[in-house]
């Protein structure tokens, strides 16, 4: 999907985890591993270059907006 918006924290934690917009992008079109979270949230999984990347989304008005980004065992 096109149409993605990121929440400022998802912004945050992208800059801080250096996970580039394309890795998250990636994760959402085409997850290892998605289920469902709270507030009609979905958690999508994917490994990329090593890193397992975790990618907390909810659908609003027809698009994509990215709740938070990290890494699997990242103590960040």
């Amino acid at each position: 999907m096109d149409d993605l918006k990121f929440s400022r924290h998802a912004k945050r934690q992208i800059k801080w985890r250096r996970i580039t917009e394309k890795e998250v992008k990636d994760t959402v079109d085409n997850p290892d591993r998605s289920e469902d979270s709270i507030k009609d949230r979905k958690n999508v999984f994917k490994l990329i270059e090593g890193r397992m990347l975790k990618i907390t989304y909810k659908i609003e008005n027809g698009g994509i907006i990215i709740i938070t980004a990290m890494v699997k065992g990242d103590r960040k």
